[in-house]
């Protein structure tokens, strides 16, 4: 079963015509470095409204049947950063360990890093993780919490993602 991905960019930019989305494509880079199972990308770049936000990540799951939605951009403290709000608000249970990981891995690059409100939640049976916006840190960030992103998948019963262990090793219990 190829798995459907969800790569989301909220950007002020987006709507002001052309634009080179870097985050995306990071996001996109990464995802084919760590996995080796089938998987498709369902891209959108989108302003950050949260109301967009909100629809897009409901179409995503729901519509498009994506198993994980991974967002970047809106994660900041200014006034028109409200990707975690809308990740709230469309989520049924929240996962605030995503959060608490990221900005502990990012603190030991920036100062900064505690600004950022990253987090991440559960919508039916799909994972949504919310990223920062500049490349490197999308990186940093997924490097630290994507080991746990394919058994998270695979208790909600979703594809099973295999993944490059050179690069990247995801952890699953061993089966007694």
């Amino acid at each position: 079963m190829k798995a459907k991905i969800g790569i989301v960019t909220a950007s002020d930019r987006a709507s002001r015509g052309v634009y080179e989305d870097l985050s995306g494509q990071a996001i996109i880079d990464t995802l084919n470095e760590y996995l080796t199972s089938e998987w498709e990308p369902v891209y959108r770049c989108i302003e950050d409204s949260q109301e967009r936000i909100e629809n897009t990540l409901k179409d995503l799951v729901d519509n498009e049947k994506c198993c994980l939605v991974v967002t970047t951009g809106g994660t900041g403290p200014a006034k028109r950063d409200v990707t975690p709000e809308a990740t709230e608000n469309v989520c049924d249970r929240m996962m605030p360990g995503f959060g608490e990981l990221m900005r502990a891995e990012s603190l030991k690059f920036v100062p900064t890093a505690i600004l950022s409100r990253q987090t991440a939640g559960l919508r039916g049976s799909s994972l949504i993780v919310n990223l920062p916006g500049k490349p490197k840190s999308i990186r940093e960030c997924l490097d630290a919490v994507f080991p746990a992103i394919p058994y998270c998948i695979d208790l909600m019963e979703g594809p099973f993602l295999e993944c490059n262990e050179e690069v990247i090793k995801p952890f699953r219990p061993k089966q007694k």
